[in-house]
């Protein structure tokens, strides 16, 4: 179920754009620099291994982001190799925390959900955004989850927590960064049928000797269901991100859009 839909794609829409994907080696991350690749722009990521053989942005550095050393290396590289960055897309994210409850999660368990889903986002943006201000234009983007709003108790409470920090910092920004020609935009997925939910769904139906589409209807469950009846796809995330970062969004600003099939169910 991971190859979702196709798109039209305007021709060089974002010709002589640089754009910087965090977390773009794969899953929605992967899907948004390919889009933008498709449209002509410069594209630029990082990971902490070596470049998987699939992604191929222009710039590629190998970096750690939950770390200041891992976020001014990308930087560094960032602004001696392309200039800097016209479009800087957060989508670097995810947990590691251990399920329970809130007893669970120690401390270290707090940072590392803070380090990796805020963290990178502040560093970068305090490190390449003010060369937007002084060209007086740029998009900044940042990637939160449905999560802060609809945080699962048993599971993601430290994550939820760390989404909702970046997001409330992403109205923040916005409000700053607008009268300076800086657009800021926060998009917040729900399920994305990504390969790691992909895997997922294999793990519980081996677990619950069922099939696939059984595991699926189960995680969907979980979160309270999926009015749509399935999760989004990554190309249709990237094609959200592609358009708020496009002229035609020229006047969306400090908004957040949600993609999440109608999980949420109030207004």
């Amino acid at each position: 179920m991971t190859t979702g839909p196709t798109f039209p794609i305007i021709p060089e829409e974002f010709s002589g754009k640089r754009v910087l994907v965090t977390g773009g080696t794969k899953g929605a991350g992967a899907a948004i620099l390919q889009r933008f690749a498709a449209a002509g722009a410069v594209t630029a990521s990082s990971a902490r291994s070596s470049r998987p053989g699939a992604v191929k942005p222009d710039l590629f550095v190998e970096a750690d982001l939950t770390t200041a050393e891992g976020v001014d290396r990308l930087a560094s590289a960032v602004i001696e190799e392309l200039g800097g960055i016209d479009i800087l897309v957060h989508t670097l994210g995810g947990s590691s925390a251990p399920g329970g409850g809130f007893r669970m999660l120690a401390d270290q368990h707090w940072q590392d959900e803070i380090n990796l889903n805020l963290m990178p986002a502040v560093r970068l943006d305090r490190a390449l955004v003010p060369q937007m201000i002084e060209r007086g234009s740029g998009v900044v983007i940042h990637v939160s989850s449905i999560q802060r709003r609809l945080p699962l108790p048993e599971s993601t409470t430290a994550y939820a927590a760390a989404k909702a920090a970046l997001t409330t910092y992403s109205k923040a920004l916005s409000k700053e960064l607008g009268p300076k020609g800086v657009r800021v935009t926060s998009v917040s997925p729900g399920w994305i049928m990504t390969e790691a939910a992909e895997d997922l769904v294999s793990r519980i139906s081996a677990a619950t000797n069922t099939d696939a589409r059984a595991a699926r209807q189960s995680i969907m469950d979980a979160l309270g269901g999926i009015p749509i009846g399935r999760p989004a796809f990554p190309q249709e995330v990237a094609e959200l991100v592609a358009f708020l970062a496009s002229d035609r969004a020229a006047s969306i600003h400090g908004a957040e859009y949600t993609i999440d099939g109608g999980t949420i169910a109030t207004v």
